[in-house]
């Protein structure tokens, strides 16, 4: 229970709002007690000096006596004194407290406005007020009034009662909240934590809410992307596979088959010449299919190594044109090739002609014998293009946005002597992409293939 990311969410809100709300409360009851005080001994106040301008207009026995009555009716109490602090009238019996105030007021000097001379509601019986009374510039004596701090205490009893339950109802509301906003946030996060579950144990058929405009919603709609990627990726890595097997056991079973026959006692010497022969070729197809496999485990693990530097581009293109010269001749291929003398690129010259002699080579295998090959040159502001063009087969549109995916052929039933292994035109994509380029090509059955490799400039 308490590692579930519901109550975990829930008890981070409620801790946060529980501490807020204390706060919040703290502040507003604290400023409400102080303003109930305060408005009490400014009544206090108010009633003394009341009290003394009527004094100060008909300062007489009889007023004082009418004063004394009038508040013996209230709650508070009243005592008038001389300016010496000797009793004249008082409302309520005098208890030692009030005598006390009685004679620290005497001794006390006040404005004519009166104060608060006792204002320790909290340890004392009595809150109290002086008001002087003034005639003629001369001090008369001293309006007391005393209330007592029983009815302050009780008021904020009253107040503090009034929030205790204001604060329960706000805390069951707040738990009530949390518990449903808690639900509704990781609602939604149990979901998809479900949906991941599935894709470990190769369910990948996961329904999650992909309308959201949120971050759950992009994260749903990630997990859903990730899921169907991972279906084909396991299905490529299925195929994958599966072709890599044929490849490798192809070639294992000629060289195997081969070299049984070259064992036989019967066999001729130029038997043995042209059979020998082909476990070469067949080894050599084996150890090109091998460096590939190599390579693309490099470009998948990171670790496909481009070291750049500025050289002239077309040397590396006539090294090419020369190596695989004997290759055109069996098939009485021409090749031009039209590049600027001066042209520099900033590449690793080993990839690039891996990137030119796959290409080429490809090309080879599916031109007609006695057709032209043609490489062409060129340099923009920004970039520069190697186009290489054929007159051969071509390809169908709708096979060339796969022609470098790993192990594709655009005829399923094609030899490798044919076909290639289908790796090639894939590590030069790579290769090409690594270098901050790209690949494209066009291409139109019974037409011919077209295919530029665009380089960037410089670094």
């Amino acid at each position: 229970m308490m590692n579930k990311l519901s109550f975990k969410v829930g008890m981070l809100f409620f801790i946060f709002i529980v501490l807020v709300e204390v706060a919040l409360f703290f502040i507003l009851y604290t400023n409400l007690a102080n303003n109930q005080i305060e408005e009490v001994m400014d009544s206090l106040l108010a009633r003394g000096n009341t009290h003394r301008d009527v004094l100060e207009d008909h300062y007489n026995e009889s007023t004082m006596e009418h004063v004394g009555i009038m508040e013996s009716a209230s709650d508070f109490v009243v005592v008038i004194t001389d300016e010496n602090g000797q009793v004249l009238v008082n409302s309520n019996p005098i208890e030692q407290e009030i005598r006390q105030v009685i004679n620290r007021a005497v001794r006390t000097p006040i404005d004519s406005g009166g104060m608060m001379i006792e204002d320790r509601w909290k340890t004392k019986k009595y809150i109290a007020s002086d008001s002087l009374i003034v005639i003629d510039g001369r001090t008369k004596g001293h309006v007391l009034m005393f209330a007592k701090t029983k009815k302050v205490k009780d008021m904020l009893a009253e107040l503090e009662d009034q929030f205790k339950l204001i604060g329960l109802i706000t805390l069951i509301l707040t738990v009530i909240t949390i518990i449903i906003l808690s639900k509704f946030i990781t609602a939604p996060l149990i979901k998809i934590k479900e949906a991941t579950e599935q894709i470990d144990e190769d369910n990948n058929q996961i329904d999650l809410d992909t309308e959201r405009q949120d971050e759950l919603g992009s994260l749903a709609r990630t997990i859903t992307r990730l899921s169907k990627d991972l279906d084909q990726l396991k299905a490529e890595r299925s195929e994958f596979l599966s072709n890599i097997s044929h490849e490798l056991r192809t070639p294992l079973t000629y060289i195997k088959g081969y070299a049984d026959i070259i064992n036989r006692p019967s066999i001729e010497t130029d038997e043995i010449s042209k059979y020998s022969s082909i476990i070469k070729e067949e080894a050599e197809q084996l150890s090109i299919l091998i460096k590939n496999l190599f390579d693309l485990a490099k470009v998948d693990q990171n670790k496909f190594v481009i070291n750049q530097k500025l050289v002239p581009l077309c040397d590396i293109i006539q090294t090419v044109i020369r190596r695989l010269k004997p290759a055109f001749l069996d098939k009485k291929l021409r090749v031009e090739a039209d590049c600027p003398n001066h042209l520099e690129a900033f590449i690793d010259p080993p990839r690039i002609q891996q990137v030119l002699i796959n290409i080429l080579d490809n090309a080879k295998k599916h031109s007609p014998d006695g057709s032209k090959l043609t490489l062409n040159v060129t340099e923009s502001e920004n970039s520069i293009t190697i186009q290489i063009t054929d007159e051969g087969e071509g390809i169908p549109k709708e096979e060339i946005p796969y022609i470098f995916n790993r192990l594709y052929r655009v005829e399923k039933s094609r030899s490798r002597s044919s076909g290639g292994s289908g790796i090639g035109l894939t590590i030069a994509k790579e290769i090409v992409e690594s270098h901050g380029g790209s690949i494209e090509v066009d291409s139109e059955l019974g037409r011919g293939t077209t295919v530029l490799v665009i380089l960037p400039r410089s670094v």
